[in-house]
């Protein structure tokens, strides 16, 4: 299964989506970047080897007035998110290996381990603030 690219035509269907219980994985990008570009059939790669959850590809530009305050420093960017938890949220190396294996590390976690975590950490406690997908997309 590939990722579901966020328009303005899909977003109830995304918010449905990121409502339900599996863990979400965003990848920010923007048309621009050639990176980005090339990153896509790896995030779709991906994508296929974990169809037990959402994927979701975000043009930081497209959809400026849901995204519009995150802050993406480079590219691509990746958000893992279970129910209210943001797990994960920085720049990924366009590496499909790598990326799975941060999904697999990351979502091996309880939500009790991921709020632990989060208490203990300032810049995850920053996460749930400002980037929510759940949220923005409210």
């Amino acid at each position: 299964m590939a990722s579901l690219t966020l328009n303005s035509e899909n977003r109830e269907e995304v918010a449905a989506a990121l409502a339900g219980d599996r863990w979400i994985v965003a990848c920010l990008c923007a048309a621009w970047c050639g990176t980005c570009a090339t990153y896509r059939a790896t995030f779709d790669e991906l994508a296929a080897r974990h169809p037990d959850k959402f994927f979701l590809w975000i043009d930081i530009e497209d959809q400026a007035d849901v995204v519009g305050d995150l802050d993406v420093e480079n590219f691509p960017t990746l958000l893992i998110q279970h129910h209210e938890l943001v797990a994960f949220f920085g720049t990924m190396l366009p590496d499909a290996g790598v990326a799975h294996r941060l999904l697999q590390s990351t979502c091996a976690q309880s939500d009790e381990e991921l709020q632990q975590i989060t208490a203990n950490n300032a810049e995850r406690a920053a996460w749930q603030r400002t980037s929510n997908l759940r949220t923005l997309l409210r």
